[in-house]
């Protein structure tokens, strides 16, 4: 992709723009929401939710502060983290089938086969669950979702030497914490040592 390539700007005038941007990205979104949810409805609800959101906020996209995928991967804790919101305040309710969207046997399969890809991952988020939120949300973009320091400093908004310390600091503690619980990929495996600044 040309690094000039700035597809936000485009949806509003090409009808066609948004539909080469879903098919650009939306297996990076799959990936992403795959590693962090386990019921392939919601990944696909939240997958749909993430290029709504972008959709809807593409006017703050600037891309002069990183590439469009670092964007859209905050775009997507954003919607993440609402529907944790939601789930929260719902834990005490009765779950209403006719709330959920309805997907096909073939998308079903399809996502079934991504969260089974992405399951190694789902392990690993789950040991780094117990840092604190900024520190494991830093952790996933740059380890798991591949973003730069930069990018994803930028995406948290924090200075990349601030980032880069947080980063250092949080692979420590989940490395101590599997050799704790018996689960000890390597670290190459677990979490990927070179990282681009």
């Amino acid at each position: 992709m040309h690094p000039d390539y700035d597809p936000l700007t485009r949806i509003a005038r090409e009808p066609d723009a948004l539909e080469v941007f879903y098919r650009d990205h939306v297996e990076a979104v799959q990936r992403f929401v795959a590693r962090r949810v386990s019921d392939p409805h919601l990944a696909a609800d939240l997958t749909a939710d993430v290029f709504l959101a972008a959709v809807d906020s593409a006017a703050s996209y600037d891309s002069r502060r990183g590439p469009v995928l670092a964007w859209l991967y905050g775009v997507g804790r954003n919607a993440i983290a609402a529907e944790a919101r939601r789930r929260a305040r719902e834990l005490h309710a009765v779950r209403r089938i006719e709330g959920r969207r309805l997907v096909d046997g073939t998308a079903l399969a399809r996502i079934e086969e991504r969260l089974d890809a992405e399951r190694e991952s789902r392990r690993l988020h789950r040991a780094i669950a117990a840092l604190p939120e900024d520190d494991r949300a830093l952790l996933e973009l740059v380890s798991l979702d591949g973003l730069s320091i930069a990018d994803a400093a930028r995406v948290l908004g924090v200075k990349p030497a601030t980032a880069r310390v947080r980063l250092h600091r949080s692979r420590a503690r989940v490395t101590a914490q599997l050799h704790e619980t018996g689960d000890d990929p390597t670290p190459e495996r677990a979490l990927p040592v070179e990282v681009r600044p």
